[in-house]
C-alpha cells in the first residue's frame, strides 16, 4: 500500500483521449470531433470538464489526434472552467496506450501519485473520488470503473475476484462470463503508465492490461450502477444529449434548468409548437407553427417548419425540415434540406448540404 499520495494535499491530474474520429456518428463528425459535437447545449467535453474539476481535477491533458486543433480553439488554456489544459498530439495514432503514454509527458506528478484517464465519448455518473481512493488504498497499479449491460459481448468483459481484483480482460468475446464490462475510466498509478512502451502503437484493452493482470500486478474493478452511457452512436449520442436536459445525469455545465426542453440563444420556438423529451433548439434556430419535435438535438440557425414532425433525431447547423416531412431516428446533416412529404426512418442520414425535394419518399438508409 502507497500512501505517499493525499487528496488533501495534491490536486488530481487527468488524462483525456479524444484522438478518435467517430466514424460511427458521421456525418455529424465529418468536420467537427466527436468530443466537440453540441450535447445538451455544450460541447459534449464540457459536461467531463465540469464534472472533473467538480471531483478535485485541476491539470488536464488532451490526447489528440483527429482535427487536434479544434480542441484548443474551443477550450483554450482551461481558465474558463477553472482548469490547466494542455494539448499532446499524435503525429500518427497511437491507440488508447500509446495515447496515454504520449500524454504523460505534460504530467507533473510524480512516480507515486494516481492519474486518472477519461475516454472522450463516455457519459458517467459514477463517484469518481470513491474510485481514486479505492485505488490508492489498495496500492493498484491500475483501477478500472466497471457498469453493467444487456449485452457485454459489445464491450471489454471484465471478471473479477471477491476482492475486487480483476482475473481477466476479455475483449468484445462473443460469450461473456459476466455482464460488467470496461466502463471507459481507469485510474493508473503514474509509474505503470510508465511502463507502456513510448512512441508505439499499444491497446490497453488488448495489451496493457492483459500483461498487468499477466505479471501478477494488482488491476482493481470498481464496479456501481450509476448512470453510463456509450455516446458513439447516433441513436446514443441523442440519448445522452436528452437525458442531460432531462436531468437524468446532472451536469455543472448544463447553461440551462432541467425540463423537456433546452431552448439557446437567440432561438425561435412558436406557442404552438410542441417540443418535449430533452429536445435542444439551437442558438438561432427556429421550429414553427405546429412542429413536433421530441427527444431530439437541433443545431443552430436549424429550421423545422410548420407541421414537421422530429423524433429521437439530430438536425445539423443550418439544415432545413420543411412542412410536413417527418424524422424518426435520422441523422440530418449541416446545411441539408429535407424537403415536404418526405420520410426519414430508421437510421437514415443525409449527408451535408444535400437537398432532397419535395415529394412522398420514403428513407431508412444514407442519402
Amino acid at each position: 500500500m502507497t500512501d505517499s499520495y493525499s487528496p488533501e494535499s495534491a490536486h488530481l491530474e487527468a488524462i483525456l483521449l479524444v484522438g478518435g474520429q467517430g466514424t460511427r456518428l458521421r456525418p455529424l463528425t465529418l468536420s467537427t470531433p466527436k468530443p466537440l459535437l453540441p450535447t445538451a447545449g455544450v460541447p459534449f467535453l464540457a459536461h467531463q470538464l465540469a464534472r472533473a474539476r467538480s471531483f478535485g481535477v485541476r491539470h488536464i491533458v488532451f490526447a489528440t489526434s483527429y482535427r487536434a486543433s479544434m480542441f484548443a480553439e474551443v477550450f483554450g488554456d482551461g481558465s474558463a472552467f477553472g482548469l490547466t489544459l494542455e494539448y499532446m498530439t499524435e503525429d500518427s495514432p497511437l491507440g488508447t496506450g500509446g495515447a496515454i503514454r504520449n500524454a504523460a509527458q505534460a504530467l507533473a506528478c510524480g512516480p507515486d501519485a494516481p492519474v486518472l484517464v477519461l475516454n472522450g465519448d463516455i457519459l458517467s455518473g459514477h463517484d469518481i473520488s470513491e474510485q481514486v481512493d479505492l485505488h490508492v488504498s489498495r496500492g493498484a497499479a491500475v483501477t478500472l470503473h466497471l457498469t453493467e449491460v444487456d449485452d457485454p459481448s459489445r464491450f471489454g468483459c471484465v471478471p473479477t475476484d471477491e476482492d475486487g481484483r480483476v482475473t481477466a480482460f476479455l475483449e468484445k468475446t462473443p460469450h461473456p462470463v459476466t455482464n460488467r464490462i470496461n466502463a471507459g475510466c481507469y485510474v493508473f498509478q503514474r509509474s505503470a503508465i510508465d511502463t507502456i512502451p513510448a512512441g508505439q502503437v499499444v491497446s490497453v484493452e488488448r495489451e496493457t492490461f492483459p500483461g498487468m493482470i499477466a505479471s501478477g500486478e494488482l488491476v482493481l474493478g470498481y464496479a456501481d450502477r450509476s448512470y453510463w452511457l456509450d455516446v458513439g452512436t447516433p441513436a446514443a449520442f441523442v440519448q445522452g444529449s436528452c437525458d442531460l436536459v432531462m436531468g437524468r445525469l446532472a451536469s455543472p455545465a448544463l447553461p440551462g434548468p432541467c425540463g423537456e426542453y433546452l431552448a439557446l440563444e437567440d432561438s425561435k420556438v412558436s406557442p404552438s409548437a410542441k417540443i418535449s423529451g430533452g429536445t435542444v433548439v439551437g442558438a438561432r434556430a427556429v421550429v414553427e407553427s405546429d412542429a413536433s419535435v421530441r427527444g431530439s438535438v437541433l443545431d443552430a440557425g436549424c429550421v423545422v417548419e410548420s407541421g414537421a414532425t422530429v423524433v429521437d433525431s439530430v438536425v445539423g447547423a443550418g439544415a432545413r425540415v420543411s412542412s410536413g416531412a417527418v424524422l424518426r431516428n435520422a441523422v440530418i446533416g449541416d446545411g441539408a434540406v429535407v424537403g415536404s412529404g418526405n420520410e426519414l426512418l430508421a437510421g437514415a442520414r443525409v449527408w451535408p448540404g444535400v437537398r432532397l425535394p419535395a415529394g412522398a419518399v420514403r428513407f431508412s438508409s444514407d442519402v
